[in-house]
């Protein structure tokens, strides 16, 4: 193999996005590239490997087996995209973000192995936290899907246990434009023999019969799996992994949000589906659940008026943020700091989330796929969430302005709501980003 140029992280991100014609948030779907990279690789399967997709929950669910996984004493690599502040975030080894020079050793092999093959900025990067991997004494690899899950880079790599969170409306382009069409291409994670986690109640046919073909151990929430609430506390209850199990009295997930149970049940679920190879006690769920955090889930910061950053963006997402904006408890008025992506369900997100938002500071995000301010006003006021005293106060050139702004004029019984893209959140933790989060912001 040829040897790779000795090049920065941030010059390597540079490098990654001039690979493919559609630069840094292209989307090419399909696996015979990146699976022929990685049969140059020679990369092997050496541990258990749990992949994680859906529209919606993936994040808090891998982060949730991350820590659980970790509270039992396991070596711990983990895959997630896009991230928010530092590329860094996306591979983690034992809790820890890889550093710099792991990414730059790692992308400088798949440089030499790719052999001018034309690879996404995702596919090099999946494959380079799989060079990651291998070079660590791990136990177990979580694997966040990136978009879909058949024709997904992570998809080369065969899950030993598949989730699939939530199946709704989202990548349309991409992933088809119903339910039916979305739940065949998530269900394409699934392997022969293997389980795989439902977390949709109710499943488009697709994906029942997707899993009935393939031959995997299909495991559905309120069917073989689920949680009850109980005053102050929750019980998972299941059979997935040929056994019947019940645990109570567990405390709430340390992550916000009335989905968490339904993420933390999914992940528990997979872990006893895995039992056999990765044992954990009911002590190791307790304390992960209790410790787990994932930065923009419904993350409220320190302070008044109370800020809440959300990566909500699509209506599933957004409907569930407005519940958990229900039992936060009292705000006097709420002020929604708001950049979208063009290609999202624009209207059916300020739709879900109307009711809860008094002020709309609609705000331009960095990249040419962002709706402007201009038009995210523009659909506030078509949908009809501008009457009354829901009138926007204004269009902002970044999500930082738009907080300042709200910032200045919100009282400290109000709520600032900071929603809508990666970008959005990523613009008030850190203004001006030098790594975007990619293509899912």
């Amino acid at each position: 193999m040829a040897v790779a140029v000795a090049r920065s992280l941030a010059e390597w991100l540079v490098h990654l996005e001039h690979l493919h014609p559609r630069g840094q948030a292209g989307i090419e779907l399909g696996l015979e590239r990146v699976r022929q990279v990685s049969d140059v690789l020679q990369q092997r399967q050496h541990c258990p490997v749990i992949t994680v997709g859906g529209t919606n929950g993936k994040g808090s669910t891998c982060a949730m087996l991350e820590c659980i996984l970790l509270a039992a004493g396991y070596r711990v690599g983990v895959y997630t995209s896009p991230h928010l502040q530092r590329y860094n975030e996306r591979v983690r080894l034992n809790g820890v973000p890889a550093a710099d020079a792991d990414f730059c050793a790692a992308f400088a092999r798949v440089e030499a192995a790719r052999r001018g093959v034309s690879l996404t900025y995702f596919e090099f990067g999946t494959l380079a936290a799989w060079e990651m991997f291998a070079a660590a004494p791990l136990d177990a690899i979580i694997l966040e899907v990136g978009l879909g899950g058949r024709l997904d880079a992570t998809n080369i790599y065969a899950a030993d246990c598949a989730i699939v969170a939530t199946v709704a409306l989202d990548h349309m382009d991409y992933l088809g434009p119903t339910r039916e069409a979305i739940g065949r291409e998530k269900a394409g994670i699934c392997r022969s023999g293997r389980p795989l986690i439902c977390g949709d109640a109710e499943p488009p046919q697709s994906l029942l019969e997707t899993c009935r073909l393939a031959g995997a151990d299909f495991c559905q929430i309120g069917r073989d799996f689920g949680f009850l609430r109980q005053e102050g506390q929750w019980q998972y209850w299941g059979r997935c992994g040929g056994h019947e199990r019940k645990l109570g009295g567990l405390a709430f997930p340390a992550l916000r949000g009335d989905s968490q149970l339904h993420n933390a049940s999914c992940a528990i679920a997979a872990l006893y589906a895995l039992h056999d190879r990765l044992p954990v006690t009911a002590q190791d769920i307790r304390r992960g659940l209790s410790e787990v955090e994932v930065a923009g889930r419904c993350q409220v910061l320190p302070g008044r008026p109370q800020v809440v950053l959300d990566v909500a963006h699509n209506p599933q997402a957004a409907a569930a943020l407005a519940a958990s904006l229900g039992g936060m408890g009292f705000a006097r008025t709420t002020w929604a700091v708001f950049g979208m992506m063009a290609d999202k369900d624009i209207a059916g997100v300020i739709e879900a989330l109307r009711q809860r938002v008094d002020y709309w500071l609609p705000c331009d995000l960095p990249v040419p796929r962002a709706a402007t301010a201009a038009n995210l006003a523009a659909v506030i006021a078509k949908v009809g969430a501008a009457a009354s005293s829901n009138v926007p106060v204004g269009q902002f050139p970044s999500p930082a302005a738009a907080l300042a702004y709200a910032q200045e004029n919100a009282g400290d019984d109000d709520r600032i709501l900071v929603f809508g893209s990666f970008l959005t959140v990523a613009g008030v933790m850190r203004p001006d980003p030098v790594q975007p989060p990619g293509r899912n912001a």
